[in-house]
């Protein structure tokens, strides 16, 4: 213990002071790495979260003893890597989060009974406004959605009935196509009744304008021809993609189509009438015959009335007058055509294409790619395919080029895209991976530059202590070393010194190099007296102690 002591005095109180704060700094540095490396790697549970919502979550997770963090402003919940699908399943399981919205559960809870007539209606526009808001939220690229609906009170009359209205605020990751906005829209006409489509309105986080609840069913009409415009460029551009990189390879071909469409509707009809074509409908016959009779002499008498006489008296009259009419109608009908036809809008007025294709290339055994253009045969034949795949129509006016230039990038080796998809698939790390790989990144250099700048220079200077005598003495100048015989390191020992210049050629002058050894040794003899004199002046009892068993020790015989 009394060595310890000494070493440590020998130290000096400053000395010990900077040793301590390193340790101590070491050690804080050491246990801040060893708790960061224990640590769990920490997950996004869910994010974009509602106050709400987050104060839900944070009870439940609280409840079951699990650590979490909170980042962006507490809108994002990140727990435990490993507990993220059980935790989202379970909480799932109990409603959450909500979405910042109520939806019908809203009516799971309170009386039914106790509620008037007003609050049923509030809180079942309140429930159909959270669902829609929920079912909004599950289509791509749709972070967040608020719903407005204004449904006024049924009337008595039909003429004096508002039209339900609809409004929607969406927050997007990206852009909304033209066929994702006529979708929300319908979603939310189908949901709402008596909701017409062109009575939803559209914003977003930024305050565009994506849908015109005030528009009419023409601006559906104009957004109908876009859509259908976009649509068909781009299935016509898809085939002619396809036909050719066939020929010419992936990736070496350019399409661009360009559709003109017609926008306007045409109603036509026509009637037409065939007089050669005819149809008896219908055909009624009538005959008439009426005759005129007098008696013999022309006289009317009694006796002509009664029944007998008729019979007896039938051959005295005589027939003066008959007649007798025919009369037939017949009713034809003419044949007669009927013709409606509607030409709806989005017809096709003219196709222009544009197709550009590379040409060849051969690798030569130096490993340069040398290029070469396509015939125009084959560039003909490319064309012709391209005519037949999409409708080509020389009335119509449409125009169709075919051009071969060279690329600006030349074709990847077949070695190269190898190797690429490799590096891709071991490349292919999560964003929390880079995020862990960062951090392990930065605790080494820290680690690094501690143990260069901190660690090293201490254990230098505790072992250049710790060898005592053993150290280059100082006073050596000018290239002089001194080698030392013997395990001890006694001056008084056997010992040889080199004595060389600036320029490192030895000294071979017996006398210079006797000089030199004497002034070592004497030098080496002072620094001893003054250890000596330093130890008998620290510990003066010891000292005393070695003299007199120096002085009883009997002389060697």
């Amino acid at each position: 213990m009394s060595g310890i002591v000494e070493q440590f005095t020998k130290f000096g109180a400053a000395r010990l002071a900077a040793m301590l704060a390193v340790t101590l700094g070491l050690v804080g540095f050491f246990g801040f790495v060893m708790l960061k490396m224990s640590q769990p790697a920490m997950s996004v549970l869910f994010s974009d979260l509602s106050n709400q919502d987050v104060s839900s979550i944070l009870k439940d997770l609280d409840t079951r003893g699990i650590k979490y963090e909170l980042r962006s402003d507490g809108q994002t919940v990140l727990v435990a890597k490993a507990d993220v699908p059980r935790l989202r399943l379970d909480l799932a399981s109990k409603g959450i989060p909500a979405g910042g919205g109520v939806g019908y559960e809203i009516f799971d809870k309170g009386d039914a009974f106790s509620s008037t007539s007003f609050v049923q209606n509030i809180n079942h526009l309140r429930a159909l406004e959270g669902e829609l808001s929920r079912t909004i939220r599950s289509i791509s690229r749709v972070q967040a959605a608020r719903v407005h609906l204004v449904i006024p009170e049924k009337r008595l009359f039909e003429r004096d009935r508002e039209p339900p209205r609809a409004s929607i605020a969406l927050k997007l990751a990206g852009e909304l196509d033209v066929a994702q906005v006529r979708a929300v829209r319908h979603l939310v006409a189908s949901a709402v009744d008596g909701l017409k489509p062109e009575r939803v309105s559209i914003v977003d986080e930024r305050g565009r304008l994506l849908a015109d609840g005030a528009q009419g069913e023409q601006g559906l009409i104009g957004l109908g021809i876009d859509e259908r415009q976009t649509a068909i460029e781009k299935r016509l551009k898809l085939q002619i993609e396809d036909i050719v990189a066939s020929i010419v390879g992936h990736g070496r071909a350019r399409v661009q189509v360009s559709a003109s469409l017609d926008s306007n509707r045409v109603e036509s009809r026509s009637e037409t009438f065939d007089p050669e074509s005819r149809v008896v409908r219908s055909s009624q016959n009538r005959t008439e015959n009426s005759a005129t009779t007098e008696g013999a002499n022309g006289a009317v008498t009694v006796g002509n009335e009664l029944p007998g006489a008729q019979q007896t008296q039938g051959t005295q009259q005589n027939q003066k007058d008959a007649s007798s009419k025919n009369e037939e109608v017949v009713n034809y009908e003419i044949s007669r055509t009927t013709r409606t036809e509607v030409l709806e809008g989005g017809r096709i007025k003219k196709l222009s294409v544009a197709v550009l294709v590379d040409g060849t290339y051969s690798r030569s055994p130096a490993g340069e790619l040398a290029y070469q253009p396509r015939n125009g045969d084959e560039i003909e034949r490319i064309g012709q395919l391209v005519r037949t795949a999409v409708g080509f129509d020389q009335a119509r006016g449409d125009k169709i080029e075919v051009v071969n230039l060279r690329f600006a990038e030349a074709p990847p080796a077949q070695a190269d895209l190898v190797e690429q998809g490799l590096m891709q698939q071991l490349l292919s790390f999560t964003k929390e991976d880079l995020v862990r790989f960062a951090e392990l990144g930065v605790i080494s250099l820290l680690t690094l530059i501690v143990l260069m700048t901190v660690v090293r220079p201490l254990l230098k200077q505790v072992l250049a202590s710790e060898n005592g005598g053993r150290a280059i003495p100082s006073f050596m100048r000018n290239g002089a070393v001194l080698i030392q015989d013997g395990a001890t390191g006694n001056p008084a020992g056997s010992s040889r010194a080199l004595v060389g210049g600036d320029d490192g050629v030895d000294v071979e002058a017996p006398s210079e190099r006797m000089l030199a050894v004497a002034q070592i040794k004497g030098q080496l003899k002072a620094q001893s007296v003054e250890k000596i004199g330093a130890l008998v002046s620290q510990n003066p009892a010891d000292s005393v102690a070695v003299l007199r068993g120096w002085i009883h020790e009997k002389a060697p015989a």
